[in-house]
């Protein structure tokens, strides 16, 4: 029987549905669907590019917030979660090329290398991984374009849509704050949580600092009483030879064998040496420039690492070549660019090196257009040997000489060593690893072990009877290495990307003595030179060299007190110039 209450229907309409119903139908279950579809999607497009399910759950959260803030300006929940999982994948995508290319995740204290010069540096060095990341671009470009135009949702209110956001907002701040979150900072060097660690970084008061001006990160509130000055344990005070070789590392890093050359080069039987750790990988040179010569590490200070040239020129005094100077040395920089390359005059001048020799003024024979198509070693350390040689042939004045080499400088494609020349050693490079940029990054290699090997001996026979401390080191790894790693497969290590070599020789210096030295630091290798040859340590040198101890081959990446509290030392006493807001810094 009929129900009385119902309104009578006709029977057409019975059969056929009204188009309100079939409407209602459809924005219902079906948007429905296709909502949860774009969430499922989003979120295992982040979860694949995370790499890790340990901050998932806070990708997710951030992935949900950055949806809710686009929600905000475009009223449709499709469109917003659309764009917000493209965004992370975006974010995620551009993480690993800096990750390949630096052993870093990208960081929002990055973004002003953008203006800092990186570009044009990515673009002449590395154009094939440009011209994919500028692909990569255009079409999120135009399917974020595509999403705007034509994958618009039902619209619902601002007030919606507002408490939508204060709920996410909230859900995000008190993910930010767990303990797993604020340790994020310390796995840049880890290949996973690309997107997290980003997002991770924009609540990280540090990141935003790098924005204002230079700041310390690892800094505490109370200084550390500084120690007695070191007296020199020599009558004779030795030259200080110290010489950066550009990406170079040691291949037994990566368990390949080297040759005697090479060998000797890198690990010299009346020398000391070492694996050296580094702030850098892939390029940067700057930074371990300014390590090796202040003492400090450029991971210090942030984002600001990359331009501490142009932002720090006359904020240390206190320096390796600044205190060599107060003990009577003549100190002098030799580098295989040009003037006008970043800061390198003024920086350098402000440190305390006296005489800065570039690679435009070098006096003939030496010719720059020539030197400039191969940056060979063989050309410009004989040049830089000579010119040392030449302005000590009639001064007992003691010198310091820093060299900036830039021979093995990726890319490794292009064949830089002649043909014909160091033939046997590509063979025994090919038959260690067949990669041809390996082969031509050892090749490269021989001819800087060699050309040293015969340099060395004309620095001997010059002055037989004048003492000379010899440090080598390698400023960073290439990006080839990063290729080495993963077809040998090595055991994972986080810190591998970042070591090199360091080797010290002596001329002359009877209490030296040879051996396998202690893996270093980089910030500590200026002070460990200053130790073997002998020389007056003043209390800032001394009081760094009693954090080896402290700090054994880590510096920023060591957790010492004391490290810290020696930062706030330099500071208080106006060594370290930095701003204001530092000194609340913890």
């Amino acid at each position: 029987m009929r129900n009385l209450l119902t309104p009578a229907m006709p029977h057409d309409a019975r059969l056929n549905p009204s188009p309100q119903f079939e409407k209602f139908k459809c924005s219902g279950h079906l948007d429905s669907m296709t909502l949860i579809f774009i969430l499922v999607a989003a979120i295992a497009a982040v979860a694949l590019t995370e790499r890790s399910v340990e901050h998932l759950l806070f990708a997710v959260a951030a992935l949900l917030f950055n949806a809710a803030l686009l929600l905000v300006f475009l009223a449709d929940v499709e469109r917003a979660i659309l764009l917000s999982g493209m965004l992370a994948v975006a974010i995620a995508g551009i993480s690993i090329v800096k990750f390949n290319h630096s052993a870093l995740k990208l960081t929002v204290s990055d973004l002003p290398l953008a203006f800092a010069g990186t570009v044009p540096f990515f673009v002449l060095q590395y154009p094939r991984m440009m011209l994919g990341v500028l692909a990569g671009s255009a079409l999120f470009a135009f399917a974020s374009s595509a999403v705007l135009l034509y994958a618009a949702g039902s619209p619902i209110s601002i007030a919606l849509r507002i408490l939508l956001f204060l709920l996410a907002l909230i859900g995000f701040a008190k993910a930010s704050a767990s303990t797993g979150v604020t340790l994020l900072r310390l796995t840049l060097t880890q290949g996973r949580c690309f997107y997290a660690t980003f997002m991770a970084s924009l609540g990280d008061p540090a990141c935003w600092r790098q924005f204002g001006g230079l700041a310390l990160s690892d800094i505490a509130n109370e200084p550390l009483p500084l120690r007695e000055a070191t007296p020199s344990r020599s009558v004779d005070t030795p030259d200080v030879i110290v010489i950066q070789h550009e990406s170079v590392f040691d291949p037994r890093i990566f368990g390949l064998p080297v040759e005697p050359v090479v060998e000797a080069f890198l690990s010299p039987s009346d020398g000391e040496f070492g694996r050296l750790n580094v702030d850098i990988f892939g390029g940067g040179s700057w930074q371990s420039e300014f390590s090796l010569l202040t003492g400090l590490s450029s991971a210090s200070f942030g984002s600001s690492a990359y331009y501490l040239f142009k932002k720090g020129a006359g904020r240390f005094h206190s320096s390796l070549p600044r205190s060599l100077a107060s003990l009577g040395y003549k100190t002098t920089l030799i580098s295989s660019c040009r003037r006008g390359f970043l800061s390198y005059d003024k920086f350098y001048g402000s440190i305390g090196i006296d005489e800065r020799v570039f690679v435009d003024e070098l006096p003939p024979p030496f010719d720059v257009r020539r030197f400039e198509v191969t940056n060979s070693d063989a050309m410009f350390l004989d040049a830089v040997i000579d010119a040392h040689i030449k302005r000590i042939a009639n001064d007992p004045t003691p010198r310091f000489l820093y060299a900036l080499t830039n021979f093995n400088h990726g890319p490794h494609h292009r064949q830089l060593v002649p043909s014909g020349q160091f033939e046997r050693e590509r063979a025994f490079a090919m038959a260690s690893f067949p990669d041809a940029g390996y082969v031509e990054y050892y090749a490269r290699l021989a001819e800087t072990a060699s050309t040293w090997q015969m340099l060395r001996a004309k620095l001997a026979s010059s002055f037989p009877g004048r003492p000379v401390l010899i440090v080598h080191y390698g400023d960073h790894q290439p990006v080839l290495t990063k290729q080495i790693d993963r077809q040998l497969k090595r055991p994972e290590d986080v810190r591998r990307p970042f070591r090199t070599f360091y080797a010290i020789e002596a001329l002359n210096i009877p209490h030296f003595s040879p051996g396998r030295g202690a893996d270093l630091d980089i910030a500590f290798l200026g002070t460990v030179a200053l130790q073997r040859a002998g020389i007056a340590l003043d209390p800032i040198f001394a009081t760094r060299a009693s954090l080896l101890d402290d700090c054994g081959e880590a510096y920023f990446a060591s957790a010492s007190e004391r490290k810290r509290r020696f930062h706030r030392t330099l500071v208080d006493l106006g060594l370290i110039d930095v701003m204001p807001n530092v000194r609340r810094t913890r």
